[in-house]
């Protein structure tokens, strides 16, 4: 089998990839960290390594920087051409839903801290891991990822991960972000970062020219956009069912769920956004945390939806102001939308901003740009 390097050159001499600096730097490290995989052997068990009596594992890998980099094209390349048996590739959200799911079987045996088992377990399945957009929403997992990785590192295993965020960035103004800093002290520690932020946007290129607003609502549209999704996510439409949602923290004491969360593409539906209590604060957290959006349902207002029209231009603020994507399945272009009704006149900066947002200059900014 071609390595990751090999496979790496044969892509840019298809021109399927451009000439990159950090990308080409960052397919080097993990193409040698791939190579020290495969003549490294495995022997022990779990609490030897833990404990220091065998050969520590390779050092890891935390790739971050822009989104449409390259990141998941590069942690496709390594897990699909590393030639090691017991490996894992799953989305960082997956992973920690099935810690979870393990960590309260284990509570129920009532026999102590209950991550030392799980991450044993986690070890005997796989000596390499490797994930997909670490990114940390919500208390549960960052009360637990310290302990959790560090048993998983020390126990031997080989952590591989991207993440569109520097480690001292991941869980900003988290609730209880103190209980969190030891797992970013670990990540400094054991992986090198790696940073990817080169000039090329790979994902607004997968776009490929598409339109971004899709009318009227029905099953063409509904097609389209799930096009897009994939484009945006390198995720198969045959596993589209297992595609999960996951909740968004907002400021200290809140949640959110997203329907459909990956790769930072989220999915969601107007009612969830605009006729269901929502409020700035909500829409800055989404906006904040994904580069696209995709809203399906979108109807025409009138007079008896003033609500649901005012939440929807506080929605389009935030994530024209911070250069998010929107993709959109609608009743009605954006001129349509709103045609009567208290707010009408303030809508027609909404109107306008729509209109801009499927503008190529618009899905040329970047994430968080003004």
């Amino acid at each position: 089998m071609a390595g990751l390097l090999e496979r790496y050159e044969e892509l840019l001499a298809a021109g399927e990839l451009r000439p990159d600096d950090e990308q080409r730097a960052a397919a080097e490290r993990l193409d040698a960290l791939q190579k020290q995989l495969e003549v490294t052997p495995r022997s022990g068990g779990f609490l030897k390594r833990l404990f220091g009596s065998e050969t520590p594992a390779p050092r890891g890998i935390y790739m971050w920087g822009g989104v449409g980099r390259g990141k998941s094209m590069l942690m496709d390349l390594f897990h699909d051409t590393l030639e090691v048996r017991a490996k894992r590739r799953a989305h960082f959200h997956e992973f920690m839903l099935d810690v979870h799911a393990r960590l309260r079987e284990e509570r129920k045996k009532e026999s102590g801290d209950p991550v030392l088992p799980v991450a044993s377990q986690i070890a005997a399945e796989a000596r390499v891991l490797a994930f997909d957009e670490m990114v940390v929403n919500n208390s549960a997992d960052a009360m637990i990822m310290s302990r959790l990785f560090t048993a998983l590192i020390e126990g031997g295993v080989t952590i591989v991960t991207t993440s569109n965020r520097e480690p001292s960035e991941l869980y900003k103004d988290g609730l209880n972000r103190e209980h969190f800093l030891p797992f970013i002290a670990l990540i400094e520690k054991k992986l090198d970062v790696i940073t990817l932020n080169g000039p090329t946007d790979y994902r607004l290129e997968r776009l490929g020219g598409a339109d971004v607003w899709y009318t009227p609502i029905g099953p063409a549209a509904t097609e389209k956009v799930r096009e897009i999704f994939f484009r945006l996510t390198d995720y198969p439409p045959e596993d589209a069912e297992h595609v999960t949602g996951c909740d968004l923290q907002v400021g200290t004491a809140r949640t959110i769920w997203v329907p459909k969360s990956l790769k930072g593409v989220a999915v969601f539906s107007f009612k969830r956004l605009c006729v269901d209590a929502r409020g700035a604060s909500d829409y800055l957290a989404i906006a904040r945390n994904y580069h696209s959006v995709i809203v399906v349902a979108i109807p025409k207002m009138g007079p008896d939806m003033r609500n649901e029209a005012a939440r929807f231009v506080t929605l389009i603020d935030a994530l024209y102001e911070h250069g998010v994507k929107l993709i959109a399945t609608a009743d009605a272009q954006p001129a349509d939308l709103y045609e009567a009704g208290d707010g009408r006149f303030e809508f027609d900066r909404t109107v306008s901003r729509l209109m801009e947002m499927q503008s190529a200059d618009y899905l040329a900014r970047g994430h968080g740009e003004q």
